[in-house]
């Protein structure tokens, strides 16, 4: 489609090429490190066991390793996508996930070389996943933001949903090393679609009272209060979500539930990720983002809860689908928040800082849980409700949130400070 009639064309309507841009990053997202690190990597810790003795927490700490590479260099592959079309970060680190992937099927006693591959695996983490797509995309819609935003994300909640059962199958069938295989492959289907389609719109879309080349600076974004109880929340939801899910199949067959039930406890948070996201991306073309951004952190709090007494299969699905329609769901507001609190001169860098948040609270629930397994020797209940607990901790953040305003984004330092205030003080609008 022209550009002429792109720019003719209504979001509302199926011909606006923005969708197309919208469905080459869900499928992009759906097979890229979002689902399928998190939620396969609990899926061989037995396996890795059986084979090399390795300990939990040990095989956590590669985890971890990298959470906090991915916070490392979110800010840097958030400059990069700033200034050079999203294809040039995409594609190389597309291939480079699925090589590393692969190569673990080659995994030795020695654990050093499963924390290398980790490294890598977090070095080009945000190349292949959702932070990646979103900066594309955003200059595509205003009206329907909200929207795009969930469908880029439904694509991690789709693999998710896919990914974990075939993984578990293949370990079962054909063993753990053609697992790793599987994925390396599955993480190869995003070029196409990628290289074809995605690329940022000529003229930007922008916003009421934006400038397309507007926002805050990002002096002024890190002097405000909402982008540090925004950091606050992601940091709180990530140790909780990461701390559970990187666990969650080990935790599910230690209190009696087997081995193909955890594996679709799994899939079924990744489904109801996708509903909530859906159902999210509605929401907040319509109604407070801070608010929405409560209800779903609440649901992450008691699906959490439920599971750590989930003793069989009917409750542990009701708690992953709870889990998953709420923490699936909040990643879909930080990024919307973050574009109608700053704008998007500056989007990338500043979401890379938060993914920084996200990655150390991503890095530091795993391994807090194989240290509390290591040394109590099992899943106590008890570790699981203080992820809980985490997760109110969030909620309770939340609500300090302010509206966003229309306001020009020079003056978001002031303006976005003045409203956190307000709320904080019961004199919000």
């Amino acid at each position: 489609m022209s550009e002429e009639l792109s720019r003719s064309v209504s979001e509302n309507s199926i011909r606006y090429a923005g969708w197309g841009v919208t469905a080459a990053a869900f499928a992009g997202v759906m097979v890229s490190f979002a689902p399928i690190i998190p939620y396969t990597f609990s899926l061989f810790l037995n396996p890795l066991h059986a084979a090399f003795g390795w300990k939990r927490q040990a095989m956590g700490t590669a985890f971890a390793l990298a959470a906090m590479t991915v916070a490392c260099v979110s800010p840097l592959i958030g400059l990069l996508l700033d200034r050079f079309p999203p294809r040039r970060i995409l594609l190389p680190a597309i291939v480079i996930f699925s090589a590393a992937l692969a190569s673990l099927s080659r995994l030795g006693p020695g654990i050093a070389r499963f924390y290398f591959t980790f490294f890598i695996l977090g070095l080009v983490a945000n190349g292949t996943a959702q932070f990646a797509y979103t900066r594309t995309v955003l200059t595509w819609f205003d009206r329907r933001r909200g929207l795009a935003l969930a469908l880029i994300l439904t694509g991690s909640g789709v693999g998710a949903f896919i990914i974990p059962p075939l993984t578990q199958w293949v370990i079962q069938n054909h063993g753990w090393r053609d697992a790793y295989l599987t994925l390396g492959g599955i993480a190869l289907l995003g070029i196409p679609l990628t290289a074809l389609l995605v690329r940022n719109r000529p003229h930007p879309i922008q916003h009421r009272n934006e400038n397309a080349d507007s926002g805050a600076t990002i002096g002024a974004a890190f002097r405000s209060w909402p982008f540090w109880i925004l950091a606050i929340i992601i940091m709180l939801s990530a140790f909780s979500e990461n701390g559970l899910v990187t666990n969650l199949a080990a935790i599910l067959t230690e209190h009696g539930i087997t081995a193909s039930v955890a594996a679709l406890a799994l899939s079924v948070r990744g489904g109801c990720g996708i509903i909530g996201r859906l159902f999210a991306g509605i929401l907040l073309d319509r109604f407070p983002a801070q608010r929405i951004q409560t209800f779903i952190l609440l649901l992450s709090a008691f699906g959490t809860l439920i599971l750590a007494y989930a003793k069989t299969p009917s409750i542990s699905l009701i708690g992953a689908a709870l889990l998953g329609a709420g923490l699936g769901s909040e990643a879909d507001v930080a990024p919307y928040l973050l574009s109608r609190y700053f704008g998007r001169k500056h989007f990338s860098v500043l979401y890379g800082f938060t993914w920084t948040a996200y990655a150390i609270g991503g890095a530091t629930g795993p391994m807090t849980i194989g240290h509390l397994y290591d040394r109590a020797g099992a899943y106590l209940p008890i570790f699981i409700v203080g992820l809980a607990g985490v997760a109110m901790l969030a909620v309770l953040f939340s609500l300090f949130l302010a509206p966003t305003k229309d306001a020009p984004f020079e003056h978001i330092e002031d303006a976005a400070s003045a409203n956190w205030r307000l709320a904080a003080t019961g004199q919000e609008n």
